[in-house]
């Protein structure tokens, strides 16, 4: 696996990219010491398909998500976790909108009770 710094990514071609994600799985698999018969059977695929992917070639997503769940990898979707955000303006409108004090309110004080 070829080692690149996160600020390289973007400068990497589609073709390379790939590339990449199929040396990540390769290396993987064999750190797991597992065939690749072993590792597309368990991962419902074909050997021939995985062997694709390895090779940095066009493969389904789907089929990406498979062989990382059975490479117990699927911590590398943590990257893709949208973190909600709220802007400066938005909090501001917010926070202008709450009750900054509370009211003594005299009617609500006056009403009859069962008591």
């Amino acid at each position: 696996m070829t080692a690149l710094s996160y600020n390289n990514w973007h400068s990497l071609s589609d073709t390379a990219l790939t590339e990449q994600i199929g040396d990540f799985v390769k290396h993987h698999r064999l750190e797991q010491n597992k065939t690749q018969d072993k590792l597309a059977h368990a991962a419902g695929i074909s050997r021939s398909t995985l062997s694709l992917l390895e090779r940095g070639k066009t493969v389904t997503l789907a089929t990406l998500i498979q062989v990382l769940r059975v490479l117990d990898k699927l911590h590398v979707m943590d990257f893709f976790t949208v973190q909600q955000s709220i802007s400066p303006l938005a909090m501001a409108t917010l926070e202008q909108g709450k009750r900054k004090r509370a009211r003594n309110n005299k009617t609500n004080d006056l009403e009859e009770t069962d008591w």
